[in-house]
């Protein structure tokens, strides 16, 4: 190959590379914000539907006036920062947490999770 034609492969590279960087980037910023949007409930975990720490599919939380709400972690979008297993620590110690969810009635998928403040 001459110098010309590595140039150009070289130029395509990184084009590549640095567009492919570029997508990656926007599509984690997208599913890793926490949803504002979103409603959000507090409470005490309950249960956790769990075969180990790292594979823990759901969780049930009581809120202040009573409500029990089963929720899936399918679409969890900050599970690097709140592993899903912390949610048994939750659940043995009665610390509260925050739910960002989607969905109605008995289809409730947490999409964002953080601890709260006791009390």
């Amino acid at each position: 190959m001459d110098r010309r034609t590595r140039l150009v492969f070289g130029f395509i590279l990184i084009a590549v590379l640095v567009g492919g960087a570029g997508a990656a980037l926007l599509s984690q910023r997208s599913t890793n914000a926490r949803p504002d949007g979103s409603p959000t409930v507090d409470g005490i975990v309950v249960a956790v539907d769990s075969a180990g720490l790292g594979n823990v599919k759901g969780f049930r939380l009581r809120t202040a006036d009573g409500r029990v709400l089963e929720f899936d972690l399918s679409a969890d979008r900050n599970a690097t920062a709140f592993p899903p297993g912390h949610l048994t620590e939750h659940l043995a110690t009665a610390a509260p947490i925050r739910v960002w969810y989607e969905g109605t009635g008995d289809q409730l998928n947490a999409l964002w999770l953080e601890d709260m403040a006791p009390g």
